[in-house]
C-alpha cells in the first residue's frame, strides 16, 4: 500500500510559478518533478485565482489596523474627557 505524498506550500508555489511562466510545458514540468500534469494544472489554477486576494488582504490588514487605532484613540479621548470633567469639578469648589 502506497502512502499519499504531501507537498509543502513552498514547493507547490514554486511549481505553480514555473507553470505560469510557461518556459516549459506542464507535461515537461510533471516529468521533471515526478508529478501528474493534472496536479500541476490544479496548483497553477489555484495560484492564479488567489493572486488577487493577496492584494486585498493587504488592504484588509491595513483597515483592521486603522480600526484598532481608531478604537484606541476613542478610548483615550473618553479618558481625557473624564479627567477634564473631574478636574473642572475640583476647581469649581
Amino acid at each position: 500500500m502506497r502512502t499519499r505524498r504531501r507537498f509543502s506550500a513552498e514547493f507547490k508555489a514554486k511549481i505553480a510559478l514555473e507553470a505560469i511562466k510557461g518556459h516549459e510545458t506542464v507535461a515537461e514540468l510533471a516529468t521533471r518533478h515526478g508529478l501528474h500534469p493534472t496536479q500541476i494544472a490544479a496548483w497553477k489554477r489555484e495560484a492564479v485565482e488567489k493572486l488577487a486576494q493577496i492584494f486585498d488582504e493587504k488592504s484588509g490588514a491595513r483597515d483592521q489596523n486603522r480600526d484598532a487605532e481608531l478604537t484606541k484613540l476613542h478610548a483615550k479621548i473618553g479618558q481625557l474627557v473624564v479627567e477634564r470633567d473631574f478636574l473642572s469639578k475640583a476647581f469649581d469648589r
